[in-house]
């Protein structure tokens, strides 16, 4: 355990950050398995579920969660699927 002052201040903010990231990758996790979810049952609402997954991958992004590209090929691939099960229903 840390001795220093600034040290143990270090600590308490990562493990606050630590909470905060675990709680924000939850969040991501259960965005996209809705729409994998929602693809699967070819629920009438899909777009607005892709459309909720795509805002929650976006701002994982932008604070640094993951990498702006993982966020890209991961939205990509959602819509893909999305527009796939769409077009296969009409």
């Amino acid at each position: 355990m840390a001795n220093h002052k600034s040290a143990l201040k270090r600590h308490r903010q990562s493990l606050e950050n630590r909470e905060r990231n675990r709680a924000a990758r939850s969040r991501m996790k259960t965005a996209v398995k809705a729409v994998t979810q929602a693809v699967e049952t070819k629920d009438a609402n899909t777009a607005a579920v892709l459309s909720s997954a795509v805002s929650v991958l976006a701002k994982s992004a932008t604070k640094g969660l993951i990498h702006k590209n993982t966020a890209a090929r991961k939205i990509s691939r959602l819509t893909k699927r999305t527009n796939a099960a769409l077009q296969a229903k009409a």
